[in-house]
């Protein structure tokens, strides 16, 4: 059993109290929100309210107009008389715009807020909808334990980022007083208590009268610093928190109503307080936290987490002040029940039934503070040896311009490795210099002889040398190799694999792969040895991100052991293929089976004798709204009605015995099995593939421009003109210092780019893949044309690996998008944040 749930299962029909005037909504909608559909009429749109939370009522606005579906987020004000300075959607409006627009905190974007309570009835904002994992649980159970412990730091990670964010620098800087917050707060939350209790509603508990006056005599001296304030969350924990629908890192922080700034110790004791107690409504009479009915495998123990956030938050250990924190967090929680408990007497809760627990959830919660405050002890005197450690490290590194060097990067920089990063390239080096370079013109004889769709015996070898110095599937990323270790490796099934072979790589971000990659990419033989070559990447990372169980035993396995290859099945020759809705290859369902038509070509790896598996995208139906037409399957190349028409070549070259195929599907009949994710998920898949893939690509690019700036210059200081070396030529110093800036100038955006893919994912840093994917074929050119220049006819010839590296470099201006595609991407996000 799992309380793992999308955003989408938590909607409900709208209760009669809570309907509001949807045709008002939309013509408000039409004149204040960007790319809201104009045309929309009251039939086209859907309101459903989400479930889940006691605080400003949620919706779901989705507008289907002209084949397309447009989702929408409204949060409002609830209706009825409300507590003083309660549902203050405006202030959640101002603070989601201002880290919307200013930092790469992950929110959702806001369009519109609206004060007019005529509108709808009460003030209400319109923000985008995040479709994601929500955790209700914050057992995490039906989780693996390994991803269970990825998510807490994750977690971690996420409010040390808010914590580090500069409220003066993006305009928040008067969003609350800073002095003297728990004071202030405790006040507050003891005037709310007692304005939801007394006559005519709940009894007052004497025990929580009690609990304000020791929290009042304990404040913490720091809580008049200022050096322990910034923005606060005000009701951060797990379930306010949007996970990626697939990778385990946040996409959004949700349910901004009590934020403001003031003293951060107060966000983190709140996000653990599951550890001392379970406060939800559906949970009354079984209140325990995790520490008493047991910490489950995987999740950090309270101390461990709070390292974990003070480590990547720069935060001082908590011990002396630990226990008023936590009991004033049960304190305020405790007070906020009560003000549920309230509004459910006024008939006006915005969780419903529910919410008639909250009573009994009040006095719970009072309880567990009493209990907390009687420890004797509630925190070590020091952080948990060790634990602290890669998350809170990588965020070190990738955030150092909002940190005051901890240490290590006070000697480096933001893209300077770490050094288990620099031992692997290291080896990495080595191993190109002693078994890749001294092969290559093997390779290329057998490639250019009657049997060049064979593979040299030696490629072989030295994939096994490979995996033996641990330089084997570097590129596989965090998250999936963790989805893909929990399907493949569980108790009841251990599959038997050899312990050298790592055959989920060496857990690197994207940005610590790219240091790797680029050395791979200064010959093109290399990345297939070490396992790391395009398509087969692609094709294992949708494997592991969006294949099941069976996909993952049957092909993914012996794709990462290096038995087989793999070919990606896209563009097509009769239509324009950089718009995939433009595709006309067909995937029709009959029975149990899919029956594919089409022809596609550009099919790079399907001229591979090991080429056993076709990833094919075809559309299941031509009648659904654009892009949920179309859809992947797995296709065996072996399937009859499989057949590979001619090998293609790029400037004459075949690219034996790898090969680019045109391959024809007649009536090729496959199990419904095959399809991944389900119909109409092509386009999202293809998303998933293409943002690390790219980058792949751009990292290679880097390496083998490095390669033509090391020929270039080893030629100009061996070769004589007009009496004196190449190298003492004036021109040629000019041109070489300008590829020299230019690959440096590409180095730092491709850097840029994987990072802030590790840190953002795909969706928001689409934005400078696009670039990344623009300049660096483009400086690659560059490099390598001036370096043919400077060898002259060899340059041109096949003597010499540059007329190969430049052909393959100009095909990137295409393949996997080509430049106007990505330009336009770049154009639209700028005129996007010029509307802002």
């Amino acid at each position: 059993m799992t309380t793992t749930t999308t955003a989408a299962d938590l909607l409900r029909q709208i209760p009669p109290s809570d309907h509001f005037d949807i045709l008002s909504l939309i013509q408000y909608c039409r004149s204040h929100v960007a790319e809201f559909p104009r045309s929309a009429t009251i039939s086209d749109v859907s309101v459903r309210k989400f479930g889940h939370g006691q605080s400003n009522p949620t919706f779901l606005v989705e507008i289907s107009s002209s084949g397309n579906m447009k989702r929408y987020v409204l949060r409002k004000k609830p209706p009825g008389k409300l507590l003083q300075s309660a549902h203050a959607v405006e202030r959640e409006y101002q603070v989601l715009r201002a880290l919307g627009t200013n930092t790469q905190i992950p929110v959702p974007r806001v369009f519109c807020l609206c004060a007019d309570a005529t509108v709808i009835g009460t003030p209400f904002y319109i923000m985008e909808y995040l479709e994601g994992r929500i955790f209700l649980d914050p057992a995490l159970p039906g989780v693996a334990p390994q991803r269970k412990n990825v998510i807490y730091r994750e977690t971690a990670r996420v409010l040390a980022s808010l914590h580090r964010a500069d409220a003066d620098a993006i305009g928040l800087g008067s969003y609350g007083s800073r002095d003297n917050y728990c004071r202030r707060q405790v006040e507050r939350w003891a005037k709310q208590y007692m304005a939801s209790t007394g006559e005519g509603k709940a009894e007052v508990n004497p025990k929580m009268i009690e609990l304000m006056s020791w929290l009042r005599l304990h404040i913490p001296l720091e809580d008049s610093s200022r050096k322990a304030t910034g923005i606060v969350h005000g009701d951060f924990r797990i379930d306010n928190i949007v996970f990626h629908p697939i990778e385990d890192r946040v996409i959004g922080i949700l349910d901004w109503e009590l934020s403001t700034l003031g003293n951060q110790m107060c966000d983190v004791a709140y996000s653990c307080l599951h550890y001392i107690v379970d406060a939800r409504l559906d949970k009354v009479g079984q209140n325990k936290g995790l520490e008493e009915t047991g910490i489950p495998k995987g999740i950090p123990s309270m101390a461990q987490y709070l390292a974990e956030y003070c480590s990547a938050a720069g935060k001082p250990w908590p011990n002396d002040n630990w226990k008023f924190y936590i009991s004033f967090s049960l304190f305020r929680g405790a007070a906020i029940h009560a003000g549920i408990y309230s509004r459910w007497l006024m008939g006006n809760a915005s969780g419903g039934e529910l919410a008639q627990n909250s009573g009994r959830t009040c006095q719970a919660l009072v309880d567990a503070a009493w209990s907390f405050i009687e420890r004797q002890s509630v925190l070590p005197e020091h952080p948990p040896f060790g634990f602290a450690g890669p998350v809170a490290e990588s965020y070190v590194l990738r955030q150092d311009d909002q940190i005051e060097e901890l240490g290590r990067l006070k000697e480096s920089g933001k893209f300077v490795p770490r050094e288990n990063i620099t031992k692997l390239r290291t080896r990495l080096i080595k191993f190109m210099e002693n078994h890749i370079y001294p092969m290559e013109n093997e390779f290329y004889k057998l490639a250019n002889s009657s049997s060049r769709w064979t593979i040299h015996p030696a490629e072989e070898n030295l994939k096994e040398m490979a995996k033996q110095e641990g330089l084997w599937n570097l590129w596989i990323p965090l998250d999936s190799a963790s989805r893909a270790r929990e399907l493949l490796f569980d108790e009841s099934q251990k599959l038997s694999l050899d312990s050298h072979d790592r055959l989920l790589g060496a857990g690197l971000s994207n940005l610590e792969y790219g240091y790797l990659c680029e050395i791979m990419g200064r010959s093109l033989w290399a990345p297939q040895v070490f396992n790391c070559g395009a398509p087969d990447t692609g094709n294992m990372e949708v494997l592991m991100r969006y294949g099941t169980r069976e996909h993952l035993l049957e092909w993914l396995v012996p794709l990462l052991e290096g038995k087989i290859r793999s070919g990606f099945a896209m563009t097509e020759p009769k239509v324009a293929s950089s718009d995939a809705t433009n595709i006309e290859c067909s995937i029709k369902r009959e029975g149990d089976s899919y029956v594919i038509n089409g022809t596609k070509w550009w099919t790079s790896g399907a001229m591979d004798p090991r080429c056993k598996l076709l990833i094919v995208m075809g559309k299941t139906d031509f009648t659904a709204p654009q892009h949920k037409q179309q859809s992947m399957i797995l296709v065996d190349i072996k399937t009859p009605g499989v057949y590979i028409k001619r090998p293609l070549t790029v400037f004459g070259f075949d690219d034996a015995p790898h090969g680019h195929a045109e391959v024809c599907f007649e009536n090729v009949r496959v199990p419904a099995k095959n399809l991944l994710l389900g119909e109409g998920r092509g386009f999202e898949i293809a998303q998933g593939r293409l943002g690390p893939g790219r980058l792949h690509h751009c990292m290679r690019l880097i390496g083998t421009a490095e390669r033509g700036m090391q020929m270039m210059a080893e030629r100009a200081l061996q070769r004589r003109v007009f009496g004196r070396l190449i190298a003492e030529q004036g021109s040629f110093l000019s041109d070489i210092a300008k590829c020299r800036v230019d690959l440096e100038k590409t180095r730092l955006l491709v850097l840029e780019a994987a990072d802030q893919l590790d840190r953002l994912g795909i969706k928001k840093a689409r934005g400078i893949i696009a670039m990344a994917k623009v300049a660096a074929p483009a400086m690659a050119l560059h490099v390598l044309d001036m370096a043919m220049q400077v060898h002259g006819g060899a340059g041109l010839s096949s003597d010499t690996v540059l007329a190969h590296l430049w052909a393959t470099a100009r095909t990137l201006r295409i393949a996997d998008g080509p430049d106007e595609v990505h330009l336009g991407t770049i154009a639209k996000l700028e005129l996007q944040r010029a509307r802002l």
